[in-house]
């Protein structure tokens, strides 16, 4: 934990905290902080703080970078000029990290840093360590320091003294030239190669013991240092006192131009309303078909072009479409592996989710895309990965996806991006710790994704994607679901606006035709690809009636009168195709055709005839063909073995006739439904029936119980006593645990004396209860110490 935070946090008022803790959703996030201290560690977590700089734009990082290059005190005027902008310029981006808890005022109005921003840049704006860290370094010893200082013309004195003369003679750029002037030929050129390129580059080590050599003239003279043989570093001052005073960090305040056109919004929203139906609709056709047709997957993972290919024929979507309503299904766990089936099915979510409403599955969808760490039509030298493949990129092109359709969000109402290239400088502005040629790939391939799903339509972002780019939770990618996005209030206002214009109606010709004026809905979509096939689609989709897409209804067990009755329900039948629809139900079954697992032979009727009759036979399901033909409807195996346990002696026959003898088989158990991983991987799937929408921490509440709560944590003299006198049914070892829980919010199991047990962390102590956070409950807890008889240590 960071002293300075803490106190830093201690002189905040109200307003002010809520405002970090609104930016920091992190620190609040159960269990919530109790004490100022615990809030002070959790927002100079490393992890947290690397996940809050993801979602900086570039300024504020480029102003932490330049304070961490001049030391970690730093007041504003001094920084500003550094940057070579004013103080107001500056004041923005300083009171941006400051309300993200990355940096703050200390008492005497200079700038702390975080600690993990240190671990996050090791050389700040390339430069390296400073001098008095080479300096006061054991591998310099006192000799070698005076001689550095004899060498300068400098003074000997106390080391501390002497160091400080030092740092002060090689930081001045007016006495740096001087010194440059005596040099050996070639010094200035090796001295800018470290000043810009360096600060530590690889060097060849003879050369730093050749009298007369550049290398040896600069490491003499405190200007490079050698941690190693071949490896030379040059101090922070010495780098800048060589670039010069008219060196300045880079400093980009605004974001870059970003061409626009305007675009009609009525348009936009038209494109909208055609494009969301129908990724919904299309969803259920594909995940209908892997029903019927399980999706197998290549040996090294993923789905084969071959499939992609075929899936795309038969629900009528393009490969490309196919490509990324197969990712998105994978990951919204609507389509997962089957060991029984050998291929990707719809899962039991499925289910459940084509019973909800269009909205509803919209946004499911969605959201499953908002989190997807792949990019179905991402181009690496010029080809798609590989469907479900794995992708080294992973989290990355989550974030870009993300960033890109942030910039089309912020551009104001009914402009349209007119610049690719400017729309990836403007994304990588925004987001500045990411790849830009990552996201020179993922940009493209963003806009065409979200153009499918209703998101971009112009190349301008929609009131769809609007309301999903406005969301600051995405979820991962292993999460079944992610109900704070799914759930959303506005998001789903606008996936119920973008399903309105959805048709659920047809109109039906004598023709055997069915027209659909606008985008069908899911379930009227679904009856007519049952029983007609599509012939065109768009502002209009038609579909047409025959005796083959009618016997397929019927094949599915849908009946004539059912069928018919499910299509008055969406129009007026026409009588041409009330008798298309009777006709072909007069013919269906003329002809019936029976599978037969094997076949039991014998030259004897009659012995056949008291097998087909055995009680004890009937799961063979055994059929008399003939006087001497029998059909079983289990495999070969499981009917010797059957024939074999009731007292008779088969045999088993090749299809060629000949006997063979064949040794059994263990059937290996067959599991349940999985989930396709990322990678190819697959884990066992268990959804809840209905997902539980946690509610967001209020910012305000926690800052308001954390300012009344009293300053610092208790004495640990307390603690001992307290819980020593209490917990008087615990042995030592485990009150000192439960004192842990308390001084250290370390987490531990405990028992209770009526047999209760629990799972709890960062506890305090409140008269004769401890007062923790437990797990189960998902809340603080009162448990009295008297009560609890044993206390145990538990690892995450």
């Amino acid at each position: 934990m960071d002293d300075h935070l803490l106190g830093w946090l201690k002189t905040l008022d109200e307003e002010r905290l809520t405002l970090i803790l609104a930016n920091r959703p992190d620190a609040i996030a159960p269990p919530w902080p109790r004490r100022l201290d615990t809030l002070a560690q959790r927002l100079g977590n490393g992890s947290a703080i690397s996940a809050v700089m993801r979602s900086l734009p570039l300024p504020s990082l480029e102003i932490a970078q330049a304070a961490l290059a001049l030391g970690d005190r730093v007041d504003v005027e001094t920084l500003a000029g550094f940057m070579g902008v004013s103080e107001a310029e500056a004041a923005p981006w300083i009171d941006l990290l400051s309300d993200h808890a990355l940096a703050w005022p200390d008492g005497e109005g200079r700038i702390r840093l975080a600690g993990a921003l240190a671990r996050w840049w090791t050389a700040p704006c390339g430069l390296g360590e400073s001098l008095s860290h080479y300096l006061n370094s054991w591998t310099v010893s006192a000799d070698a320091l005076r001689a550095l200082a004899r060498t300068l013309g400098l003074p000997n004195g106390q080391k501390r003294q002497t160091v400080a003369k030092i740092s002060e003679a090689l930081a001045d750029p007016g006495r740096l030239a001087a010194l440059l002037e005596r040099a050996p030929e070639g010094s200035r050129r090796l001295l800018d190669e470290f000043a810009w390129d360096g600060p530590s580059r690889g060097v060849d080590g003879g050369r730093f013991v050749v009298p007369g050599s550049p290398e040896k003239w600069a490491g003499d003279h405190g200007l490079l240092f050698r941690p190693s043989w071949n490896i030379a570093e040059m101090p922070r001052e010495v780098a800048l006192a060589l670039r010069g005073a008219d060196y300045h960090p880079p400093f980009t305040p605004a974001p870059p131009d970003l061409a626009t056109v305007p675009v009609d919004p009525e348009a936009v929203d038209h494109l909208m309303t055609l494009a969301a139906p129908h990724v919904v609709e299309r969803c259920a056709a594909m995940l209908e078909n892997t029903a019927k047709i399980p999706l197998p997957l290549l040996k090294a993972g993923g789905v084969g072009v071959r499939e992609v290919r075929r899936l795309a024929k038969d629900t009528g979507c393009d490969e490309d479409e196919t490509r990324l309503l197969l990712e998105i299904c994978a990951v919204a766990r609507l389509l997962a592996w089957d060991d029984a089936a050998g291929g990707l099915v719809p899962t039991e979510k499925f289910d459940r989710w084509r019973l909800d409403d269009a909205a509803a599955r919209l946004r499911v969808l969605l959201a499953a895309w908002w989190r997807m760490e792949r990019s179905s039509l991402r181009r690496i030298d010029g080809r798609y990965g590989t469907v479900l493949g794995d992708d080294p990129a992973g989290i990355l092109v989550a974030r870009a996806r993300r960033a890109v359709l942030g910039v089309l969000a912020r551009l104001p109402a009914s402009t349209a991006c007119a610049d690719r290239a400017g729309l990836v400088e403007a994304a990588h502005w925004h987001a500045p710790l990411l790849d830009r040629p990552l996201l020179g790939e993922c940009a493209p391939a963003v806009l065409e994704e979200a153009r499918m799903l209703g998101l971009v339509a112009y190349d301008t972002i929609t009131d769809l994607g609007r309301a999903l780019a406005a969301l600051q939770v995405a979820g991962d990618e292993n999460d079944d679901s992610v109900p704070l996005v799914e759930n959303d209030p506005l998001l789903a206002e606008c996936s119920t606006r973008a399903l309105a214009s959805v048709r659920r109606s047809a109109l039906f010709g004598a023709d055997l035709t069915a027209v659909v004026t606008g985008p069908p809905s899911a379930e009227l979509a679904e009856l007519l690809d049952r029983a007609a096939d599509r012939e065109s689609r768009g502002a209009a989709s038609v579909w047409r009636f025959s005796p083959a897409s009618v016997r397929r209804a019927m094949d599915a067990g849908c009946s004539a009168d059912d069928l018919l009755a499910d299509l008055a329900e969406v129009g007026t039948v026409p009588q041409p195709l009330e008798y298309l629809v009777h006709d072909v139900a007069r013919r269906h079954g003329e002809i019936t055709v029976t599978t037969v697992a094997c076949i039991v032979q014998a030259s004897d009727p009659a012995l056949l005839a008291e097998i087909a009759g055995h009680r004890k036979l009937g799961r063979l399901g055994l059929r008399l063909l003939a006087p001497t033909v029998l059909a079983s409807s289990m495999p070969a195996a499981r009917t010797l073995d059957a024939l074999r346990e009731n007292g008779y002696a088969p045999v088993p026959v090749e299809d060629t006739g000949e006997i063979t003898v064949r040794r059994a088989r263990i059937e290996e158990p067959q599991g349940g439904r999985l989930i396709l991983l990322p990678g190819g991987r697959v884990a066992e799937f268990e959804q809840p029936p209905y997902p539980v929408l946690d509610t967001p921490p209020d910012p305000r509440e926690h800052a308001r119980r954390l300012l009344a709560t009293e300053e610092g944590a208790r004495g640990a003299g307390r603690t001992w006593a307290v819980i020593g006198r209490m917990a008087s049914r615990l042995p030592t070892a485990q009150q000192s645990l439960l004192g842990f829980v308390v001084d250290r919010g370390v987490r531990a199991a405990i028992t209770l004396a009526d047999g209760l047990t629990a799972t709890i962390s960062h506890g305090e102590l409140r008269g004769g209860a401890l007062d923790a956070w437990c797990e189960e409950a998902g809340d603080y807890l009162e448990f009295p110490l008297a009560d609890i008889v044993e206390v145990r240590g538990t690892f995450v």
